[in-house]
């Protein structure tokens, strides 16, 4: 099977080649699929996207004049592509869902942690023999009430670190697990209880038409803690204006993310030499209560040879002609 692979990055395409063992002919180009670049895929049989590409509408009718019959995504979230259409062209899709739960829930603690101890900051002052301690003062996690939005696999896994910390933990989700109640006392309560009681908030919610902008101006109102917001989502489920007004009016402690809303083009890329005109983005970087690390929460060896494994398991079944296991319809 001929195989595109879109915005391939260097640290990931040994490893790819690697996993391939040999089976598919592929073709690798740092280029994001677009409307503009679906051309490149000329006479594949498939392709594989990340994050940063957009497989709308009028990219997938391309790709299907172009003979492109499968599409296999190197990551968990699939709001970038359109698998409604996919599936009316004829285009199968598959995901990489549980290559590594354990990689976003630890990159989320570690957002908190470097936020809330100042890490960032005591590092550069160290840099300068600045020893003061005036501006690096936390607090403990330990007794904090917790508030996890979405307890899927990775809110779960984030669940069982946070118990560890002796973290008081309410959550919220359309269903709830018993095992997180059973075992780590977790408390299901309503979206505005998560808002007037905790004093952090991590979202781990998908990405859809009911989540987006879930972090708006009328949710962060209601915020009564002045609580510390984790985003290890999509960048689309804040509100990016809101959070800033938030923090500037001190409804909220501080904001750490991994993603942002407007990322596409911008992040996985090294803009230091054609920085893009992003007012919003700007002002999140400059932010003295905001970290903000470029979508990197799965960049671990683990999980990189899971999406690899993933990658070539959904070809492998396509090239048997069965269904794959990630199979999305």
């Amino acid at each position: 099977m001929k195989v595109l692979i879109y915005s391939a990055k260097p640290f990931e395409i040994e490893l790819l080649k690697k996993t391939n063992e040999g089976k598919h002919e592929l073709t690798f180009t740092p280029e994001r699929l677009t409307s503009n670049t679906a051309l490149l895929a000329i006479n594949q049989d498939a392709v594989s996207i990340f994050s940063a590409d957009k497989a709308t509408s009028i990219v997938l009718e391309k790709l299907k004049t172009f003979g492109v019959k499968y599409i296999t995504l190197r990551s968990a979230g699939h709001d970038n592509i359109n698998v409604k259409t996919a599936n009316k062209l004829g285009i199968r899709v598959a995901n990489t869902p549980d290559y590594s739960p354990n990689a976003i829930a630890e990159h989320a603690i570690a957002l908190l942690l470097a936020l809330n101890r100042k890490i960032p900051l005591a590092q550069q002052q160290t840099r300068t023999y600045n020893f003061l301690l005036d501006s690096l003062v936390g607090f403990d996690l330990n007794n904090k009430t917790v508030g996890v939005l979405g307890t899927g696999k990775i809110g779960s896994v984030l669940v069982k670190i946070l118990h560890g910390f002796n973290c008081k933990i309410i959550a919220n989700d359309i269903s709830s697990d018993k095992r997180l109640i059973n075992f780590y006392n977790v408390e299901y309560v309503s979206k505005d209880a998560i808002a007037n009681e905790a004093q952090v908030i991590f979202t781990c919610l998908p990405l859809t038409t009911k989540t987006h902008h879930f972090f708006d101006t009328h949710y962060l109102e209601k915020m009564k803690q002045k609580p510390v917001i984790v985003n290890v989502a999509r960048g689309a489920v804040v509100d990016t204006k809101a959070i800033l007004n938030a923090l500037d009016s001190a409804k909220i402690s501080g904001y750490a993310t991994d993603v942002y809303e407007n990322e596409n083009g911008i992040f996985f890329y090294d803009k230091s030499k054609d920085k893009p005109e992003d007012q919003l983005l700007d002002s999140l970087l400059k932010h003295p209560l905001v970290l903000l690390t470029p979508h990197q929460a799965f960049a671990t060896n683990e999980a990189l040879q899971n999406i690899a494994a993933a990658t070539f398991n959904n070809l492998n079944d396509w090239q048997k002609g069965i269904h794959a296991h990630n199979e999305l319809s």
